[in-house]
């Protein structure tokens, strides 16, 4: 589930942006998963849609993303494509973020590499990366997705239209997103 705090020192499309990225790489949203069209996460999480597009923005330059005109964004369907070079290049900076951070908080390099591990476990059994894990955990869409071409938010109770399916790894009526 997807929260922002408009309290966090962090801005709020970066706690979108994290957050799908969480989602993704733990199986929540499985590889080909339709997201939440822009107005609709903006509605949900009551910010402004301009906050939601910068984050799906970087996602999709990142690769974690694909927009599809006029059907909507995907998890995309593999990996962003990167050199051994580059991903280990930003694989450091951002471990030196993590270290900078404890550091200033006192913790010792023990200590940051069992949060570490930790954080990695509770990716769960669907996380990116493992040897042998397909991307996004089962990979594909969810049981009971609408056929290709039809968004999940397009569908119109009454129209013969099945009811939108949940994600992968989420329980019909449980909410994705929420504030």
């Amino acid at each position: 589930m997807l929260r922002v705090d408009p309290a966090a020192p962090a801005p709020l499309w970066s706690q979108i942006e994290d957050g799908v990225r969480r989602l993704v790489a733990s199986g929540g949203l499985a590889a080909g998963a339709v997201v939440p069209s822009v107005r609709d996460l903006a509605r949900d999480l009551r910010v402004n849609p301009a906050t939601v597009s910068k984050a799906y923005q970087r996602l999709a330059d990142a690769g974690v993303l694909e927009v599809r005109r006029g059907d909507g964004t995907y998890v995309s369907a593999s990996p962003p494509s990167l050199s051994r070079a580059e991903r280990t290049r930003l694989l450091r900076e951002s471990a030196l973020r993590f270290a900078s951070l404890g550091a200033t908080m006192g913790a010792s390099r023990d200590e940051a590499l069992d949060a570490l591990r930790a954080a990695w476990s509770e990716l769960g059994p669907g996380k990116r990366g493992e040897p042998g894990v397909p991307r996004g955990g089962a990979g594909g869409a969810a049981k009971g997705a609408l056929p290709r071409g039809r968004r999940a938010d397009r569908a119109r109770p009454g129209d013969g239209s099945p009811p939108p399916a949940a994600p992968q790894g989420l329980k019909s009526g449980e909410p994705l997103l929420k504030r």
